[in-house]
């Protein structure tokens, strides 16, 4: 195989020369920032490519997730999912809400729709679910809970960007969707976000607060942020949305070779792609078993030591970290403020979840290597 280091994931860039003419018009515009022209173009670029009707840029995903609270007008508790990247809970906690955790299900490793009924009170306002590694939530399930308390429903769509369920965008779900354009997702712009919302109201809300709640020249109705996407990444972007069906297709490569070579290696379990999903590919999480020779964290060393740098993911848990303070669970019924990391299935798979390369630069590589071949006897 390659003697170079393989990554987790490595950013996918366009031509620089592409760039060149695009940096020229900046110049000669001095325009930057502010909805500028190609703010607006890749806002409806993006609303054309991924078939949504209110999409709002943002400078990066977290900024999102707190612009879609905020326009949701959320308050008291959120039932949401401690298997996710920090960034979920955190959006949660800094609007001033409570984290209410919910189990996820072992086959899709999102919330789980039950789990997430269970834990509702009359102070909840929302769910925030993850589309976690962009396999959809039970999205039927959790709209049926929503309207039937009442609830809005807001989906983490970070890793999703461009997943299709049943022919249908996985984007047109919820109340909103929010995504991430961060340097390391399928579809980046160096950083970057948006909001899909479900109606123009909505959009306006959001449009408002990413521009530190100004409507007008004259009108400041809400207390906003500055949220908004620089000329500079909107004009990536372009480019880099020119460039998407190549770069999911180099990594739809990767993912069919590393399943064909994983195939006979008891106890790594890839995580399987559902029936009627087009996946972006942007991730490969395998579950490591009690089969394999090597328990998950001496798996992470040996393919460290073979120059393979794959992460444990999501660890640790969003429900150990002591930063976020007192934390509600609810587990078997019983609703505990305490900080606390065996929540069922959780426990077991911050302990076997591993998240091995998927760079579109891989298929040149040779087969995976099976550390468990190569350690001490």
């Amino acid at each position: 195989m390659s003697n170079g280091p393989i990554y987790v994931t490595r950013p996918s860039l366009p031509p620089l020369a592409e760039l060149m003419p695009l940096l020229e018009e900046m110049w000669d515009s001095r325009i930057l920032t502010n909805n500028g022209p190609f703010h607006q173009k890749l806002e409806a670029a993006l609303t054309a490519f991924l078939k949504v009707d209110h999409l709002s840029l943002v400078s990066n995903g977290m900024l999102a997730l707190e612009a879609a609270i905020d326009a949701g007008e959320l308050s008291g508790e959120v039932v949401t999912t401690p298997y996710s990247f920090v960034a979920t809970t955190h959006a949660v906690r800094r609007a001033g809400l409570q984290p209410v955790f919910a189990d996820i299900r072992p086959d899709s490793l999102n919330i789980d729709p039950d789990a997430v009924e269970a834990a509702i009170t009359d102070r909840t306002s929302a769910i925030v679910a993850v589309h976690c590694y962009g396999n959809p939530c039970d999205v039927d399930a959790l709209q049926a809970i929503a309207e039937r308390r009442g609830l809005k429903l807001v989906y983490d769509a970070a890793h999703a960007f461009g997943v299709r369920r049943d022919g249908q965008s996985l984007l047109n779900y919820g109340d909103f969707s929010i995504l991430s354009f961060h340097a390391t997702k399928v579809f980046n712009t160096f950083e970057g976000g948006a909001v899909i919302a479900a109606n123009e109201a909505a959009k306006a809300a959001v449009d408002s607060l990413r521009n530190f709640g100004i409507a007008s020249e004259t009108s400041i109705p809400n207390t906003g942020g500055n949220a908004k996407m620089s000329e500079f990444n909107a004009a990536l972007g372009l480019l880099q949305l020119d460039r998407f069906a190549e770069a999911r297709a180099a990594r739809s490569q990767v993912d069919a070779r590393y399943r064909d070579a994983l195939a006979d290696i008891a106890g790594i379990e890839p995580l399987a792609i559902p029936d009627g999903v087009e996946p972006n590919f942007s991730y490969f999480p395998v579950l490591v078993g009690a089969d394999y020779p090597l328990a998950r964290d001496a798996l992470y060393e040996g393919l460290k030591a073979e120059n393979i740098f794959a992460r444990r993911y999501f660890y640790p848990l969003l429900s150990s970290l002591p930063v976020l303070g007192p934390i509600f669970f609810h587990e078997s019924g019983v609703r505990s403020n305490r900080q606390k990391q065996d929540v069922s299935t959780i426990a077991q798979l911050s302990k076997s979840r591993h998240q091995a390369s998927i760079c579109a630069e891989v298929t040149r590589a040779g087969s995976p290597t099976n550390p468990a071949r190569n350690r001490a006897s």
